[in-house]
């Protein structure tokens, strides 16, 4: 399977038409019609608007009897100013495609041509899921991904493959971690509620809010160093704190906030548990109350070693056995787990860095991609789902 150079021209078009026209989770309405639209031209049936999502897609393409899998590419943007430069930078204020979703997204579009006249047997969904970032405004806080993965959608699909641009990764090359390979992330709030009061005359008669959120704080920071197994990587990060509507007053509420980050899914269970006892405990000791808010909520990103296997002989074939490097697990997150906590998923980084001589990584404003990634990331996606759909 090889993309024609007409094809791979036009990949770069709508790869450079959606970084222009950036769009944010669950408002990537723009990025669904040019995907409907290029679908449609392929004449490859799909759904739209999925899960409750407004603007996700799945299309899917049958030929015989076999398995279903599936191919994943995310689609919205970041709330970042580009500050590329490049001649097809983003128009829109403060929204950029600084995590390579439009790559993602082109990709997948890519692995839908060459498989439209491939020979295999079975089915192929292609998820262009929206709201990978965030949960937005959604008012269960469900990313795109969570969405699709509760919905049914995906019934009976034996596998799922994902691919994320590394801008500081030399195109050409792909890396992969088996096992836990992105970190179970909570990016949560607390409110402290207490009582006000005059905090000169009659400091005794109110809660002091502010006093029970930094025992709160203080308390938070011995969940990793005593409540969980030194060799396990955690991260529990308060990033900020605020309070106050007056020198003379003791204010009614205090907020923080932070993030929390494991590896292993149950140790991310263990700090969750043991945020709310600390959180009963302090506020039970001062009369105060609490409300806890999880903005954010994935499980981590599980890879599987026997799929990983299943797919060496296309990723030898498309980047060379010396290019395919096996790499340690990240902090980061990814809702692509969602996914690999339903099936046996593999989810893998392209190299994209670019040739300038100074290269950034994602979520930075100057981050660029080499679109020689393109072609690449279609072609494994496609030759991925025709290893995966041969019959035994």
């Amino acid at each position: 399977m090889q993309l024609s150079q007409d094809a791979l021209n036009e990949l770069v078009l709508i790869r450079r038409k959606i970084h222009e026209n950036p769009e944010l989770c669950y408002r990537e309405y723009k990025t669904a019609a040019l995907v409907a639209e290029q679908l449609t031209k392929l004449g490859i049936p799909f759904e739209t608007a999925v899960a409750n999502t407004h603007t996700g897609i799945i299309a899917t393409l049958t030929k015989g009897d076999g398995p279903t899998i599936m191919l994943r590419a995310d689609m919205d943007a970041l709330p970042l100013n580009e500050q590329t430069q490049l001649p097809f930078s983003s128009k829109t204020e403060n929204v950029m495609h600084a995590c390579g979703h439009d790559v993602h997204t082109t990709m997948l579009l890519g692995s839908a041509m060459l498989l439209k006249d491939a020979a295999f047997s079975g089915t192929v969904k292609f998820v262009f899921q929206p709201a990978e970032e965030s949960a937005g405004d959604d008012p269960e806080k469900k990313s795109g991904g969570q969405r699709i993965a509760e919905s049914g959608l995906l019934d009976g699909v034996s596998a799922a493959v994902g691919l994320h641009v590394h801008p500081l990764l030399p195109a050409g090359k792909i890396s992969y971690c088996p096992g836990n390979a992105l970190a179970s992330v909570g990016n949560f709030k607390v409110k402290i509620t207490g009582k006000a009061g005059h905090a000169g005359a009659a400091p005794h008669l109110s809660i002091d809010p502010i006093i029970v959120a930094n025992f709160a704080v203080m308390a938070i920071q011995t969940i990793v160093s005593r409540s969980i197994d030194p060799v396990q990587p955690a991260v529990f990060s308060v990033t900020g704190i605020n309070s106050g509507v007056a020198i003379n007053i003791v204010p009614e509420v205090a907020t923080f906030e932070g993030t929390i980050r494991a590896l292993d899914l149950d140790v991310y269970n263990t700090i969750n548990v043991r945020l709310k006892q600390i959180l009963d405990g302090v506020c039970l000791a001062f009369g105060a109350s609490y409300e806890l808010e999880y903005t954010m909520n994935y499980p981590s990103t599980f890879n599987d070693a026997g799929l990983h296997k299943q797919l060496q002989q296309p990723l030898e074939k498309v980047f060379g056995a010396a290019n395919v490097v096996e790499v340690a697990p990240i902090m980061g997150s990814e809702d692509f787990a969602f996914y690999s906590r339903l099936m046996p998923s593999m989810f893998y980084f392209i190299g994209a860095q670019h040739t300038t001589d100074e290269t950034y990584f994602v979520h930075h404003p100057k981050m660029v991609v080499n679109e020689a990634c393109i072609p690449l990331g279609a072609k494994f996606l496609a030759e991925a789902a025709v290893a995966l759909l041969v019959k035994k």
